[in-house]
C-alpha cells in the first residue's frame, strides 16, 4: 500500500468513475491528492471519499481547457503539499457528428478538450516538477478512438489521436529532464452499461439509434476477447504502476486496457468462439464508485429485460 508513498498528485476529472477511482487508488497507495472538476459537487465528492477513508486529499474546481484554472490548480497543489511528482489527465467532453454535419464549436470544444488540455495540464505540471526537483510521472488518458477511424466520432478520434501523439513528443522534450509521459488506453468502460447505454438492456420499447457509429453493447462485448469490459479500477491499477516508480524507464508509451480489443485480429470475433449475452453480464454486474462494489446492477436498476 506503499507504492506512491510521499508523492504528490493532481487527477484532473474526478468523478466517482474512472477519475474518481484513479484518485482513490494513487491516495491509497500513499499519495496525497489533490482532486480537479469543472463541477464542484464532483471534487468536493471526492475529496472528502478521500479523507474518510484516512487519506489526504482536497477537491478543486477548475477547467482543464482553461491556462489560469491549470495554473491554479498546479500552485495550490505545491503550496499545499510542497511539491509535485504526478499529474493524471483525464478530463473531456465528447461530441457526436458525421463529418458532413460537425458544428465548428463542437470540433473546437472537442480539441480543447483533449488536445489543448493536454498541453497545459503537461506544461504546468513540468514546470512545477522543474522547480521542486521532481523526476515526475505525468498520464494522459485516452481512448481506442485515439488508435481507430469511428463513424460519426471524426472529432474524438481526431483529438484523441492529437493526445496520443502529443504525449509521445512531450515525453522526448521532458525526457532529459527524467519527467515521463505516458498515456492508458481503455475501450467501452463497463459502468456505462448503467449509465449512457442502460437502455439498451434495461428498456423493452428500446430501439437502436439512427447515428451511423453507434453499436449496440451486444456488438462490443462479441469483440472483447477476454469477454468483459474495463473498470475502473483496470484504468486506476495501470496508472498506479505509471505513477510509480515501478515504470521508471517508461516514458512515450501506450498502455492499452481494452481486454485485448486493439491486438485481435480485426475479422476474429471472440463472441463467436465464447457467447455470453449482455444481460446476463449485466446481471453479474456490480455498480462501482471510486472502485469500491455497490449494489448489483439488477438491485439498482430491476432485472434487465429477458432475451428475446
Amino acid at each position: 500500500m506503499d507504492r506512491l508513498k510521499d508523492k504528490v498528485a493532481i487527477v484532473f476529472g474526478a468523478g466517482p468513475n474512472i477519475g474518481g477511482t484513479i484518485a482513490h487508488f494513487l491516495a491509497r497507495e500513499g499519495a496525497k491528492v489533490c482532486v480537479s472538476d469543472v463541477k464542484e459537487e464532483a471534487a468536493t465528492a471526492t475529496a472528502e471519499f478521500i479523507i474518510g477513508r484516512g487519506w489526504k486529499a482536497m477537491g478543486m474546481v477548475g477547467d482543464a481547457r482553461n491556462d489560469d484554472d491549470v495554473k491554479r490548480i498546479v500552485a495550490k497543489t505545491v503550496e499545499q503539499y510542497g511539491r509535485l511528482d504526478v499529474v493524471v489527465n483525464m478530463a473531456g467532453r465528447v461530441h457526436w457528428d458525421d463529418v458532413l454535419g460537425m458544428q465548428l464549436d463542437d470540433w473546437n470544444d472537442s480539441v480543447a478538450s483533449f488536445a489543448t488540455a493536454g498541453l497545459l495540464t503537461t506544461q504546468h505540471a513540468a514546470r512545477a516538477m522543474l522547480a521542486c526537483g521532481s523526476q515526475g510521472s505525468i498520464i494522459h488518458l485516452l481512448s481506442t478512438a485515439a488508435h481507430f477511424g469511428e463513424a460519426d466520432g471524426a472529432a474524438y478520434c481526431a483529438a484523441k489521436a492529437a493526445l496520443l501523439n502529443f504525449a509521445r513528443s512531450a515525453a522526448m522534450d521532458l525526457s532529459h529532464h527524467g519527467i515521463r509521459v505516458n498515456t492508458v488506453t481503455p475501450c467501452s468502460m463497463e459502468h456505462q452499461l448503467w449509465t449512457t447505454m442502460r437502455d439498451e438492456m434495461f428498456d423493452p420499447d428500446w430501439r437502436q439509434p439512427e447515428r451511423r457509429g453507434f453499436y449496440s453493447r451486444q456488438e462490443y462485448l462479441d469483440q472483447l476477447p477476454l469477454r468483459r469490459f474495463p473498470r475502473a479500477a483496470d484504468l486506476a491499477w495501470a496508472t498506479v504502476f505509471l505513477a510509480s516508480d515501478e515504470s521508471s524507464c517508461m516514458t512515450g508509451a501506450d498502455l492499452p486496457v481494452d481486454a485485448g480489443l486493439r491486438h485481435k485480429y480485426p475479422t476474429w470475433t471472440p463472441g463467436s468462439h465464447d457467447p455470453r449475452h449482455i444481460n446476463d453480464y449485466a446481471r453479474a454486474t456490480r455498480v462501482t464508485r471510486y472502485g469500491e462494489e455497490q449494489e448489483l446492477l439488477t438491485d439498482l436498476l430491476g432485472d434487465p429485460i429477458e432475451r428475446s
